[in-house]
């Protein structure tokens, strides 16, 4: 009788080739997660109050963290302010898409999305993309398109129902957006969200048809933006 071996088994922690097979990587604890969104959150509070240059220990302090913990998530000022700034797309982004959800009138729509920005503190992103920081960051272009995106749908959708004026584009409500919700670091402006709001409303009562005077300049577009930054 022939006799016929067996081949020997693959095992599941072994490659094709007889090492170990690697492992994934561990997610974060719980607790790790909720200490770096708490520093993002404190980050995010005290760049608007006093610009991005603001000491680490302040930021550790506000967050309730030590500068260990700190440090063990964002080692340099460049990877905290990225991070802070993805923050503030990424939820201004869902502010866009939550409006165009949820509101039947385009231009309420559109109205909602701006106040909601400037809660945000959209305007406050402008200091941090200045000096050295990494603009294209690949998370930070694909986050940006995915807000400019949303933006445009609800400028296109509001034009399309004839209660944006025609003479404006979607740069012209980011930049309006940008300039009245833009912080004086340390400045400590009293009741300052409501002097952004109100100034807000009148921004948007000139965006709405019918227009009632003519524009001087060009429409500012999307690609005008990127041509400036």
């Amino acid at each position: 009788m022939t006799v016929t071996s067996a081949s020997p088994s693959t095992s599941p922690s072994t490659s094709a080739v007889g090492g170990a097979a690697p492992r994934p990587a561990p997610r974060p604890r719980a607790d790790a997660l909720r200490n770096r969104e708490r520093i993002v959150t404190a980050a995010r509070e005290m760049f608007v109050e006093f610009g991005p240059e603001v000491p680490f220990d302040e930021v550790a302090r506000r967050a309730g963290v030590g500068n260990a913990t700190l440090y063990r998530h964002f080692p340099d000022r460049d990877a905290l302010i990225h991070e802070v700034v993805l923050s503030v797309m990424s939820r201004t982004t869902e502010r866009a898409l939550e409006a165009a959800a949820e509101e039947t009138d385009a231009f309420q729509a559109l109205r909602r999305f701006t106040h909601a920005a400037a809660d945000e503190r959209i305007g406050a992103l402008c200091p941090m993309l200045s000096g050295a920081f990494d603009k294209d960051h690949p998370e930070l272009l694909a986050e940006r398109g995915r807000l400019e995106e949303a933006v445009q749908a609800l400028f296109d959708r509001a034009q399309a129902a004839g209660r944006l004026r025609t003479d404006v584009a979607v740069g012209d409500l980011l930049v309006g957006l940008s300039q009245l919700t833009r912080p004086l670091p340390g400045s400590a402006c009293p009741n300052f969200d409501r002097f952004v709001h109100r100034h807000l409303q009148l921004f948007l009562d000139g965006l709405e048809t019918p227009a009632r005077s003519e524009l001087p300049g060009t429409a500012a577009t999307l690609e005008d933006l990127r041509r400036e930054l």
